[in-house]
């Protein structure tokens, strides 16, 4: 079969799911993938056929695909700050407005571990990830952040299996660099004991979507991604951010920063919980398109 034809059976197969141009993209990123292809072979090689032994394999990844299926669990990695991550239906793709999060994190603790570095003192930077999922964000800030120790904590073990499975080569130029610690945890329980008192950057991107938001959102969203990560009840969406705010209130060191990814239309609401906690520090950001996607506090 060739290659423009599988991406036109593809694009067919998926329009009722996708625009077109994402329906190629993701059929780009399928066989890219598979078959080591650019996403222009089949312009530059018209002729391109599928190899025998890999248009079998294919077409059950499109069937997957056309179910709705996310080609990130398909082909099992999304990228997120310039990594491959592990992903499977256990764990949430990480989103690219998430990267803001781990830049601005990345950024101050960058800071302070070169300050700490000036004043000779051997100080890690202390990182806590509240429902860390895939783990995307503890391991960049542990690969980024010079002298970071990092924790992670989840209620799912799959996902903490998940997150503890990721791995980065040499080639990463990061490896000597500690792994983070990945943790059991209920953010809406008391915080466990950690090895250390008190974390300078606490973050989490934890659920904040209505049950009601859910007929806005996509099948490949709601049917394969996990829900426990997603949903929040309509008549307590911020309880999260409250449970956020009590544990900060305990495990953030003076001086120390927070950052959270919130519901874009209640960036207000999510303010207010952290100032009505006492913290005197309190910020919406945006995010890529300018809608309020982060709290800061401090």
């Amino acid at each position: 079969m060739l290659l423009g034809d599988f991406l036109r059976e593809g694009v067919s197969r998926l329009a009722s799911l996708y625009p077109a141009p994402e329906a190629r993209n993701i059929l780009h990123i399928l066989y890219g993938e598979r078959l080591g292809t650019d996403r222009y072979t089949h312009v530059t090689e018209p002729l391109y056929t599928i190899p025998a032994e890999s248009l079998s394999a294919l077409s059950s990844d499109l069937d997957r695909l056309a179910s709705g299926e996310p080609v990130q669990y398909v082909i099992g990695f999304e990228e997120f700050c310039g990594r491959r991550f592990k992903v499977s239906p256990d764990v949430l793709i990480p989103r690219p407005e998430t990267e803001i999060l781990c830049a601005e994190a990345i950024r101050l603790g960058s800071e302070l571990s070169a300050k700490r570095l000036s004043q000779c003192d051997d100080t890690p930077v202390r990182v806590l990830d509240l429902c860390t999922g895939s783990g995307c964000i503890a391991w960049t800030l542990a690969l980024d952040i010079p002298g970071s120790e990092v924790y992670g904590v989840d209620i799912s073990e799959k996902a903490l299996a998940v997150a503890s499975s990721q791995s980065f080569s040499s080639s990463d130029g990061r490896s000597d660099r500690s792994s983070p610690v990945f943790l059991p945890a209920d953010l809406l329980s008391d915080p466990p004991a950690f090895p250390c008192d008190k974390f300078d950057l606490i973050l989490a991107n934890p659920p904040y979507i209505t049950e009601s938001q859910k007929v806005e959102m996509r099948p490949n969203v709601t049917r394969y991604e996990p829900a426990l990560a997603l949903f929040v009840p309509d008549d307590d969406p911020l309880l999260f951010y409250r449970a956020i705010a009590k544990w900060a209130l305990i495990l953030l060191s003076v001086g120390g920063t927070g950052i959270v990814e919130i519901n874009e239309s209640m960036g207000t609401g999510t303010q207010a919980v952290f100032q009505d906690f006492g913290f005197r520090k309190v910020e919406v950001m945006d995010d890529f398109y300018g809608k309020n996607r982060f709290v800061k506090f401090s």
